[in-house]
């Protein structure tokens, strides 16, 4: 019995060292190439599929710098605000969405993940709110900070996130709705994409509804406010110098 548990706690403590390894290693090589896709892509088409659908599935990765600068601001005003300023968590953030959720229960539960978080879960991690993803979201959070930076990660997170049924990233998501290229996007049509995201199945950029209306004004007024444009390369060359 003891050589059996011996073996077994072998097992196990290899293959966390090889998971360890494998982790590490995925998010070097996704710090330099396309993310080609994602658990959730794989996730709709399986639904998809279960549903009788024909799979629909539009993507394009295009590097940041031929994307709108209204794009990463407009997501920015959206969903983090400090997203520049952050390690990969905000702590009001997750507060508030505590303490809403406990006084809310019953009800729809409200996050407080940043960008850095939903590019993590996006590229790693199953759909979920189990601890065990939680946990390990937080992680793939701290190395993706790390290892990628600020820019790399909105590079990611404007090329994997879900942008409508089967359209993910900026570019499908601007051929989609406007006929152009994301390079194009004017600062209006940036905010209104960033206005569905919390729900992009439900909300549809093609079709706004007053509530979609209205968001898309408050976050051309968080553009306005942020100055109208963003540098994420002086962001992380900021970091860089003080470490």
């Amino acid at each position: 019995m003891k050589d059996f548990f011996k073996q077994v706690w072998r097992i196990v403590w290899k293959s966390t060292l090889a998971l360890f390894f494998l982790s590490i290693v995925s998010v070097i090589i996704f710090r330099f190439i396309p993310v080609p896709f994602t658990p959730l892509m794989i996730t709709r088409m399986a639904e998809q599929l279960g549903d009788g659908k024909s799979i629909k599935c539009s993507k394009g990765w295009v590097s940041i710098d031929k994307v709108s600068n209204n794009m990463p601001l407009a997501v920015l005003c959206s969903e983090d605000q400090l997203f520049m300023e952050h390690n990969g968590f905000d702590m009001k953030a997750i507060e508030k969405a505590l303490e809403y959720n406990d006084k809310k229960k019953g009800k729809k539960m409200r996050g407080g993940s940043t960008i850095s978080q939903q590019t993590a879960k996006n590229v790693f991690l199953w759909q979920g709110r189990s601890w065990l993803r939680k946990g390990l979201e937080a992680y793939f959070t701290l190395l993706i900070e790390v290892i990628w930076g600020k820019e790399r990660i909105m590079e990611v997170y404007l090329n994997v996130i879900e942008m409508g049924d089967g359209i993910y990233g900026t570019e499908a998501a601007a051929q989609e709705y406007f006929q152009k290229s994301a390079a194009k996007l004017s600062a209006s049509q940036a905010a209104l994409i960033a206005a569905v995201l919390p729900n992009p199945r439900k909300w549809s950029p093609a079709n706004p509804t007053v509530y979609i209306k209205k968001k898309q004004q408050w976050i051309l007024k968080q553009m306005g406010y942020q100055g109208g444009t963003i540098d994420l390369q002086a962001e992380d060359k900021k970091k860089e110098k003080s470490r």
